[in-house]
């Protein structure tokens, strides 16, 4: 279904016509791109440090992993409705409310809750900031795809995903390891607002286009027809069985990658650690700069191996691995950056192959596409709520050192799940390329084509 077919099917507003590409990027979206950099970079900055901080001004382990606990809950949420509701009311105008929320809620957060060492004001803010990223990002995804032929697609959502990458996870990782020295954990925190409020700025006065308008038929009763049409999606779960063997392993997929930054600030800076909170930053900025290129990497060779092929033995199997190796390498030599860094480059090598993720979904349900998709996206919210709520349970009874061993065990689970997927490859066809047609289809059909996650890292 293309873009100008697909009107009728919306109330009668009308899409307009695809952007010229140069370089795989929508021209006249450039300012967008940047902006996601700019937002994401705010956004991220606290990731690595504030279970660390949280610690530190008096608050226990277990109640700075309730705090990515809540906030993981809420934007799993955000990020499954924010594509319903650009659709509705305009993507422009959704990113301005993703801007507006995120920098009222992290106000609150930090005079209301941190300033004041108020936990339950702490919990309810950041928490309540978790909806806003995904109403900014994912509605800027739907503007993507709006504007960009289909054969283009996968280079489109690839640049996005570049920028979210650059801001979430490389400026947002490095950036505080230099400004923590210089002027403290809380005016670091504060400093955030500044790269969100020009990332919303710059989307919402630079980009010189006219987004798709809201639907022109009444929006409540689009909406709800919409939300209809997600649920569906869950349906798949119960009458597909491949679809629900994916979804678990969606969920453990990323489980180290959200429930890490509960535990490591914390043991990386202890004394069994041996690293300084810069050098822990930098250690975990390492981790996101390669990843750039290695999604590409696992990208072609999951097309030649085989997806599941490479899920079962790089993905699962190397991240087991790799998750024991982050935490047991820095603690058989304290403060050794070279055994810390090779840690972090093996997580990341391994974690990035299960890029083929995004394709699975609908290959596995080729006439439910879009329904497919949706439950894509519900594992990867479930994984975001899971790792620091896992990681949150156990940190208390078993330390750092059970967190890790259970993820790793799951992650030998997920291996062994692989091989009852029923999936055949297409021959000839790439992971991206069936993934970004997939969420393009689900985005024109009506349902949220976004991926959760506050992650750079996997399929999409």
């Amino acid at each position: 279904m293309n873009a100008t077919n697909n009107a009728a099917s919306h109330g009668g507003a009308s899409i307009p016509p695809a952007s010229p590409i140069i370089w795989g990027m929508p021209v006249v979206l450039f300012w967008g791109y940047i902006a996601v950099a700019l937002y994401m970079t705010g956004d991220g900055i606290e990731v690595a440090f504030l279970s660390k901080y949280v610690t530190g001004i008096g608050f226990s382990a277990r109640q700075a992993g309730l705090l990515f606990t809540v906030y993981g809950a809420t934007a799993a949420v955000a990020s499954w409705l924010s594509g319903v509701l650009a659709e509705v009311y305009g993507p422009r105008r959704i990113m301005a409310i993703g801007t507006l929320w995120w920098i009222a809620c992290h106000v609150a957060f930090l005079s209301g809750g941190v300033m004041r060492h108020d936990f339950v004001l702490m919990l309810v803010f950041y928490g309540l900031r978790g909806f806003a990223y995904p109403l900014f990002f994912y509605a800027f995804f739907f503007w993507i795809v709006q504007r960009t032929p289909d054969h283009r697609l996968a280079s489109a959502i690839g640049w996005v995903w570049s920028m979210f990458t650059i801001g979430y996870g490389i400026i947002a990782s490095f950036l505080p390891s230099f400004t923590i020295p210089a002027i403290g954990f809380l005016p670091t925190l504060w400093m955030s607002l500044a790269w969100v409020a020009c990332g919303g700025l710059l989307a919402f006065f630079a980009i010189r286009d006219d987004a798709p308008a809201a639907i022109d038929s009444d929006a409540g009763r689009s909406l709800r027809h919409q939300m209809t049409e997600i649920s569906r999606g869950l349906t798949l779960i119960v009458h597909n069985r491949d679809i629900a063997l994916a979804l678990v392993t969606r969920i453990i997929c990323n489980l180290s990658l959200f429930g890490f930054p509960v535990v490591m600030p914390l043991f990386y800076t202890s004394a069994e650690g041996g690293f300084t909170m810069p050098q822990w930053l930098r250690i975990y900025g390492i981790f996101f700069v390669v990843q750039p290129f290695t999604n590409v990497m696992w990208g072609i060779v999951g097309d030649r191996i085989g997806w599941l092929r490479q899920m079962r033995w790089a993905g699962f199997v190397g991240c087991g691995i790799a998750t024991l190796a982050f935490y047991y390498l820095p603690h058989a030599v304290p403060g050794n950056m070279v055994a810390a860094i090779f840690a972090a480059l093996l997580f990341a090598l391994t974690i990035t192959s299960f890029v083929p993720m995004g394709a699975i979904f609908p290959m596995l349900a080729p006439d439910h596409k879009g329904a497919a998709v949706s439950v894509q996206n519900l594992g990867g919210g479930l994984a975001n709520f899971a790792g620091p709520a896992l990681a949150t349970v156990l940190v208390s009874g078993y330390g750092t050192q059970g967190v890790v061993v259970a993820f790793a065990a799951l992650y030998f689970l997920g291996a062994v799940l692989t091989g009852f997927i029923r999936l055949v490859q297409p021959r000839g066809v790439h992971a991206m390329d069936v993934a970004s047609s997939a969420k393009a289809q689900a985005v024109r059909d009506g349902l949220d084509a976004n991926h959760v996650a506050p992650s750079p890292t996997l399929a999409e």
